[in-house]
């Protein structure tokens, strides 16, 4: 009976290990190295130095986006406006470095970025509206309100800019100084998430919200933080993309919203809420900018891009999540 019961335990054990929990833990990480293998066999200036920092100075601005973005989708909720308030981030800092202090005008445009976010999280978090909606009405808002600023035409930084486009268009020991903020907060975001009271709440409150507020936890504040940040993040990511341009544009980050959200699932994070990860989440990132890099090099038209684009990350994310689907 004994070894019959240690057998039948063994057994047990090692069913618990099995391959689609573990794909759904690595297998972002899995298909990132996949695509790198396709592009360098596809072209070899895939891997070249110039050709990945290229990439992750493009990226920067999505990464950023996607750093909140995650915060959002583990709540259960989700955050349509981010590429809305890139736009007007990026035309309130071509107007700010006119009047203030570089640390002060960015202070203004992360400001302005949060208290977007506040909004959107005061509707959602006290009024119990839904995300969608309240982000939607966000999105149309926010890039209203930079097309008015701005009076629909671009904005160059000129002369009180130029630190903010050395700094954009800048190396530092060899990366892209956008790159680098990028892969900063990440690195901050992991720390937060994974080693703070308010990462592992915001975890919670995605698993199970009720438990969490009959814990004697104040659900709504956590829940209207998480759109702040995604706000205050979303502006900053404006501020990046013109520090590479030069120009603050209300055309910036139309779409993104849709890149940013698609970054985050592909790295495995549920839109359920309760399951994500920042290092799943930057490999997500590279992934698109990998696939957006290839089709590139490859010299596909722009416009069958955003169609393969599409079916990828639906590849992409059948994928990562098809185990799941298997077990049930």
């Amino acid at each position: 009976m004994t070894e019959k019961t240690i057998t039948f335990n063994e057994a047990e054990t090692r069913r618990g290990f099995d391959f689609g929990k573990a794909f759904r833990q690595y297998g972002t990480f899995a298909i990132f190295v996949l695509l790198i293998l396709l592009a360098q066999s596809q072209s070899d200036a895939f891997l070249t130095e110039r050709n990945v920092m290229n990439v992750l100075r493009q990226m920067s601005g999505i990464g950023v986006m996607a750093i909140g973005m995650l915060f959002v989708i583990l709540t259960r909720g989700i955050d349509l406006s981010v590429g809305s308030i890139a736009a007007l981030g990026s035309v309130t800092t071509a107007l700010m470095v006119q009047d203030f202090p570089m640390p002060v005008a960015l202070a203004i445009v992360i400001g302005t970025g949060a208290i977007c976010g506040l909004i959107s999280g005061i509707f959602i978090a006290f009024f119990r509206l839904p995300a969608f909606v309240i982000t939607l009405a966000m999105m149309t808002g926010a890039r209203g309100f930079a097309l008015i600023l701005s009076n629909g035409q671009p904005i160059t930084l000129g002369a009180p800019g130029k630190a903010l486009q050395t700094f954009g268009t800048s190396f530092t020991l060899g990366v892209p100084n956008p790159a680098l903020l990028m892969i900063a907060l990440f690195a901050l975001a992991f720390l937060v998430l994974n080693f703070s009271r308010f990462g592992r709440l915001v975890k919670a409150i995605g698993s199970n919200e009720e438990a969490v507020r009959l814990s004697g936890i104040s659900v709504s504040w956590y829940v209207l933080a998480v759109y702040v940040i995604s706000g205050a993040l979303a502006a900053l990511a404006g501020v990046l993309v013109t520090s590479r341009s030069g120009v603050g544009s209300a055309s910036v980050g139309s779409g993104n919203e849709l890149d940013v959200i698609a970054a985050v699932v592909i790295g495995g994070a549920s839109l359920m809420g309760g399951r994500g990860g920042v290092l799943n989440t930057f490999i997500g990132v590279l992934i698109l900018g990998v696939i957006g890099n290839i089709m590139n090099l490859a010299g596909v038209p722009g416009y069958h891009q955003q169609v393969y684009l599409g079916v990828i990350i639906v590849v992409a994310v059948l994928i990562q999540n098809g185990t799941s689907f298997i077990r049930r």
